[in-house]
Protein backbone atom coordinates (compact mmCIF):
# COMPACT_ATOMS: atom_id res chain seq x y z
CA UNK A 1 0.00 0.00 0.00
CA UNK A 2 1.47 3.34 -0.95
CA UNK A 3 1.80 5.46 2.12
CA UNK A 4 3.50 8.71 2.60
CA UNK A 5 5.87 8.92 5.52
CA UNK A 6 4.39 9.85 8.86
CA UNK A 7 4.59 13.49 9.77
CA UNK A 8 4.33 14.43 13.41
CA UNK A 9 2.42 17.53 14.51
CA UNK A 10 2.73 17.75 18.27
CA UNK A 11 1.32 14.42 19.42
CA UNK A 12 -0.77 13.85 16.29
CA UNK A 13 0.49 11.92 13.28
CA UNK A 14 -0.74 12.38 9.73
CA UNK A 15 -0.61 9.53 7.25
CA UNK A 16 -1.81 9.60 3.67
CA UNK A 17 -2.87 6.29 2.11
CA UNK A 18 -4.13 5.44 -1.34
CA UNK A 19 -6.60 2.56 -1.30
CA UNK A 20 -7.30 1.48 -4.83
CA UNK A 21 -9.88 -1.28 -5.21
CA UNK A 22 -10.92 -2.84 -8.47
CA UNK A 23 -14.24 -4.66 -8.50
CA UNK A 24 -15.74 -7.21 -10.84
CA UNK A 25 -19.47 -7.43 -10.36
CA UNK A 26 -20.00 -7.70 -6.57
CA UNK A 27 -16.48 -8.98 -5.81
CA UNK A 28 -13.42 -6.92 -5.04
CA UNK A 29 -10.98 -8.39 -7.56
CA UNK A 30 -8.00 -6.65 -6.06
CA UNK A 31 -7.28 -4.13 -3.35
CA UNK A 32 -4.55 -3.27 -0.85
CA UNK A 33 -5.02 -6.33 1.38
CA UNK A 34 -5.13 -8.73 -1.54
CA UNK A 35 -1.97 -7.21 -3.02
CA UNK A 36 -0.26 -7.60 0.37
CA UNK A 37 -1.35 -11.24 0.37
CA UNK A 38 -0.03 -11.83 -3.15
CA UNK A 39 3.32 -10.31 -2.17
CA UNK A 40 3.44 -12.50 0.95
CA UNK A 41 2.68 -15.62 -1.10
CA UNK A 42 5.44 -14.65 -3.50
CA UNK A 43 7.88 -14.17 -0.61
CA UNK A 44 6.97 -17.35 1.30
CA UNK A 45 5.87 -19.78 -1.40
CA UNK A 46 2.90 -20.74 0.74
CA UNK A 47 -0.63 -19.52 1.39
CA UNK A 48 -0.34 -20.78 4.97
CA UNK A 49 2.92 -18.93 5.65
CA UNK A 50 1.66 -15.82 3.87
CA UNK A 51 -1.52 -15.81 5.98
CA UNK A 52 0.50 -16.27 9.16
CA UNK A 53 2.83 -13.40 8.25
CA UNK A 54 -0.18 -11.12 7.74
CA UNK A 55 -1.99 -12.25 10.90
CA UNK A 56 -4.91 -13.86 9.13
CA UNK A 57 -6.33 -17.35 9.10
CA UNK A 58 -5.53 -19.78 6.32
CA UNK A 59 -9.24 -19.93 5.48
CA UNK A 60 -9.44 -16.17 5.05
CA UNK A 61 -6.33 -16.15 2.86
CA UNK A 62 -7.65 -19.02 0.76
CA UNK A 63 -10.99 -17.25 0.25
CA UNK A 64 -9.18 -14.09 -0.88
CA UNK A 65 -7.03 -16.09 -3.31
CA UNK A 66 -10.10 -17.90 -4.62
CA UNK A 67 -11.91 -14.61 -5.23
CA UNK A 68 -8.92 -13.14 -7.07
CA UNK A 69 -8.51 -16.27 -9.18
CA UNK A 70 -12.20 -16.19 -10.15
CA UNK A 71 -12.20 -12.47 -10.96
CA UNK A 72 -9.36 -12.54 -13.49
CA UNK A 73 -9.22 -14.29 -16.85
CA UNK A 74 -6.52 -16.60 -15.51
CA UNK A 75 -5.46 -17.47 -11.94
CA UNK A 76 -3.13 -15.14 -10.03
CA UNK A 77 -2.00 -17.91 -7.66
CA UNK A 78 -1.20 -21.52 -8.51
CA UNK A 79 -1.38 -23.83 -5.50
CA UNK A 80 -0.10 -27.38 -5.14
CA UNK A 81 -1.71 -29.76 -2.69
CA UNK A 82 0.39 -31.17 0.15
CA UNK A 83 2.36 -34.35 -0.21
CA UNK A 84 5.97 -35.41 0.24
CA UNK A 85 7.11 -31.88 -0.57
CA UNK A 86 4.33 -30.31 1.50
CA UNK A 87 2.65 -28.41 -1.31
CA UNK A 88 3.02 -24.69 -1.78
CA UNK A 89 1.83 -21.76 -3.83
CA UNK A 90 3.31 -19.37 -6.32
CA UNK A 91 2.21 -16.34 -8.25
CA UNK A 92 1.46 -16.95 -11.88
CA UNK A 93 2.86 -14.62 -14.51
CA UNK A 94 -0.47 -12.75 -14.39
CA UNK A 95 -0.30 -12.59 -10.58
CA UNK A 96 3.12 -10.96 -10.75
CA UNK A 97 1.90 -8.53 -13.38
CA UNK A 98 -1.15 -7.56 -11.30
CA UNK A 99 1.07 -6.80 -8.28
CA UNK A 100 3.50 -4.80 -10.41
CA UNK A 101 0.79 -2.74 -12.09
CA UNK A 102 -1.08 -2.13 -8.83
CA UNK A 103 2.07 -0.83 -7.12
CA UNK A 104 2.88 1.33 -10.16
CA UNK A 105 -0.59 2.89 -10.01
CA UNK A 106 -0.02 3.71 -6.31
CA UNK A 107 3.36 5.31 -7.03
CA UNK A 108 1.96 7.33 -9.93
CA UNK A 109 -0.99 8.51 -7.85
CA UNK A 110 1.33 9.58 -5.02
CA UNK A 111 3.51 11.56 -7.42
CA UNK A 112 0.52 13.13 -9.19
CA UNK A 113 -1.05 14.18 -5.90
CA UNK A 114 2.14 15.25 -4.09
CA UNK A 115 1.49 19.01 -4.24
CA UNK A 116 -2.11 18.67 -3.05
CA UNK A 117 -1.05 16.27 -0.30
CA UNK A 118 1.54 18.77 0.96
CA UNK A 119 -1.09 21.51 0.90
CA UNK A 120 -3.55 19.39 2.89
CA UNK A 121 -0.90 18.44 5.45
CA UNK A 122 -0.13 22.11 6.05
CA UNK A 123 -3.79 22.66 6.87
CA UNK A 124 -3.98 19.93 9.52
CA UNK A 125 -4.49 20.98 13.12
CA UNK A 126 -1.29 20.70 15.03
Amino acid sequence: MAESSLMVYGQMKARIQFRLRISRNDDIAVGPGKIDLLEAIDATGSITAAARSLGMSYRRAWLLVDTMNRCFRAPLVAAEAGGKRGGGARLTRLGGEVVERYRRIERNAARAGAADIRALRRKLAG
